[in-house]
């Protein structure tokens, strides 16, 4: 039985590289065909970035579509062939209500907001250059965490956290402040990790690798497809996004990948498990957090330039050492964290 959700799992993978492949051509038409541009905003602020970074403009954005409409698409076409034919078909279905739901609503929610950032910017419609400030972005991930916090903690009785090594402990209504603190710093961290060719794609790539290996061991094999569909549509849309990028994968995928490794790392009980499968997202947002303090409290900075892959650079390091660099890294936390989940589960 589990040999049959192996192949189900590697075989939609697959077909999800496949798709997303087959359609990057058609995205990519419509992306040069509307002048769908990336527009680097200029700030005295950061003179470091804006010199590292000034030639990228006019480079397509929102290539992260090409993710979100792969593992949507698969999922509604699969869906509907189950109830059409059953059979064969039915076995292909990963749209499942315990398991799925929440993690395909979350995905086509954030994308939608992400894409409709993404159009902001396009047109310079907003303050400096146009898009939403990061206290407005922060904002739309709180309201967005706050539903999915009070739908696990009132509609799914959700209020255990697993701590490796120790157990489950029942955290009562400490769940809602958890889930919100997880979803928002999912989703800004994957904003801020979004800065190099590749750099995103492939942190991604491993840390939903790890929750599909962690889905499958947990029995959830519709979670466990759903998540290989990620992958497959990601390791795609990296064939295009490594440097030079074709494109950029926008607020559109980063605000859609972020949320839902969120939510899944809330599915499967594997919250304090997350700083390894993302541990890159995680020094991102530190770089910035340190940064922003330090400029504050000593009127100083730490670093060239934030977040921490453009300090990189400013010293020198050619964005493609600094990415292969950060993946080496994303690869050996996410076995370390995937090595803490098995002694968990097997030993504890």
């Amino acid at each position: 039985m589990e040999i049959l959700q192996v192949i189900r799992v590697l075989g939609s993978s697959m077909l999800a590289f496949l798709v997303a492949l087959a359609i990057t051509p058609w995205v990519g038409r419509l992306l040069y065909r509307f002048n769908l541009n990336k527009q680097i905003r200029t700030s005295e602020a950061a003179p470091v970035f804006n010199k590292l970074h000034q030639g990228k403009e006019g480079t397509p954005t929102m290539g992260g579509a090409i993710i979100w409409l792969t593992v949507l698409g698969l999922a509604l076409v699969f869906w509907a062939l189950s109830n059409i034919f059953n059979g064969f078909w039915s076995e292909l279905n990963f749209i499942d209500r315990a398991q799925t739901y929440l993690p395909l609503a979350a995905m086509f929610i954030a994308a939608i907001l992400g894409l409709a950032d993404d159009l902001l910017g396009v047109f310079k419609i907003g303050p400096k250059g146009g898009g939403l400030r990061v206290s407005q972005k922060v904002v739309v991930y709180i309201l967005l965490a706050l539903v999915g916090a009070l739908w696990f903690y009132y509609r799914l009785d959700w209020d255990i956290l697993n701590i490796p090594f120790l157990g489950n402990i029942r955290i009562d209504w400490l769940y809602v402040p958890l889930f919100m603190f997880i979803i928002v710093a999912s989703a800004f961290s994957a904003n801020e990790t979004d800065g190099l060719d590749g750099l995103l794609g492939g942190v991604m790539l491993f840390a939903f690798i790890a929750l599909t290996v962690v889905a499958f061991i947990l029995g959830r094999f519709d979670l466990a497809v759903f998540s290989g569909v990620t992958v497959g549509a990601l390791l795609a849309f990296l064939w295009f996004n490594i440097y030079p990028a074709r494109f950029f994968m926008g607020d559109t995928g980063s605000m859609a990948l972020g949320i839902t490794m969120g939510v899944i790392a809330m599915l499967t009980n594997t919250t304090l498990l997350l700083p390894f499968f993302a541990i890159i997202l995680v020094v991102e947002s530190l770089s910035v957090i340190i940064q922003m303090s330090s400029k504050k409290l000593r009127g100083k900075k730490i670093f060239l330039s934030t977040p921490i892959h453009h300090h990189f650079e400013a010293i020198g390091w050619h964005e493609t050492k600094v990415t292969m660099r950060f993946w080496i890294i994303s690869a050996v936390f996410a076995t370390l964290g995937l090595v803490i989940f098995f002694l968990n589960r097997f030993l504890f």
